[in-house]
C-alpha cells in the first residue's frame, strides 16, 4: 500500500481527509490511533510531534504530512485523477481555499472549544464562540443562495472541510430556520456518498462524542 492514514473514525478534521480520499478513490492502509494509549500516541509522536492526526505516510516518496488541508493538496498533486478537489480555475481555486479556512478557523475552532468545555463540564462562557458561528452561518447561507458547492461549480476540498464541520457543529447549535440555503447545503453534503460512507464508519464512536444525544437519529 503507497498510503498509510494515521486518524480516528470520530474525529473530524480526519474525516475531511477520509471525504477526499473517497471522493478520489485513493487506496490506502488505516491506522486508527487511540490518543488515550500511551504507545499510540507515542506512535503518532514519532512522525508528528504536536500528536494531532490525521497525518498521511507516501510510502514510494518517504514522506510525512500532517494538517488537513496541506493532505488534501498533496493528494490532489501527487494522486491525480479528475475532477481535482482543487478547481483548475484560479479564482475558483481562490475561493475553495478561502472557505476551507474559513470552516476550519470560523467553525471547527468554535466547535472544538464548545465540546471541550462539555468534556470538562466548564461551564464557561461560551458567547464569543456561539456569535462567530452565528457569523458563518449567515455568511455561509448567502453564499450558497446561487451555488450548489462552495466552490466553483464542482465538489471541492471546501465542500470536504465543510461536511463534518457541519456535521457536528450542528449538534451544538442548530442552523436558523430561516437560513433555507445553509440548510439546503447540508444536506446536499450528507446525501454525498463519501460523506456517507465517512459518517457510518463513525456510527460504532459517537457514543464518545459529548453531544451524541443530539446526533440525528438518521445518522445513528
Amino acid at each position: 500500500m503507497l498510503l498509510t492514514l494515521y486518524y480516528h473514525p470520530l474525529a473530524s478534521f480526519c474525516h475531511k481527509v477520509l471525504i477526499a480520499l473517497y471522493e478520489r478513490g485513493i487506496e490506502f492502509e488505516r491506522r486508527v490511533i487511540n490518543l488515550a494509549d500511551d504507545a499510540e500516541r507515542a506512535e503518532l509522536q514519532a512522525i508528528w510531534p504536536f500528536g494531532k492526526f490525521p497525518v498521511i505516510r507516501d510510502h514510494a516518496r518517504k514522506r510525512d504530512l500532517a494538517e488537513s488541508t496541506i493532505i488534501i493538496e498533496y493528494l490532489d498533486r501527487y494522486f491525480a485523477a479528475e475532477p481535482s478537489l482543487i478547481p483548475r480555475d484560479w479564482d475558483d481555486a481562490l475561493e475553495a481555499r478561502l472557505w476551507d479556512r474559513i470552516f476550519d478557523n470560523y467553525v471547527q475552532q468554535p466547535l472544538q472549544q464548545l465540546v471541550t468545555d462539555r468534556m470538562r463540564g466548564a461551564n464557561g462562557d461560551m458567547t464569543k464562540e456561539r456569535s462567530t458561528l452565528e457569523t458563518a452561518y449567515r455568511m455561509l447561507d448567502r453564499h450558497m443562495a446561487s451555488r450548489i458547492w462552495v466552490a466553483g461549480r464542482g465538489f471541492s476540498m471546501a465542500d470536504c472541510a465543510a461536511a463534518p464541520a457541519l456535521f457536528y457543529v450542528s449538534t451544538i447549535q442548530p442552523f436558523p430556520d430561516d437560513h433555507h440555503h445553509l440548510r439546503a447545503y447540508f444536506d446536499r453534503l450528507m446525501e454525498r456518498p463519501s460523506v456517507h460512507r465517512v459518517l457510518e464508519e463513525a456510527k460504532p464512536y459517537f457514543s464518545f462524542y459529548p453531544f451524541a444525544e443530539a446526533i440525528p437519529k438518521k445518522f445513528r
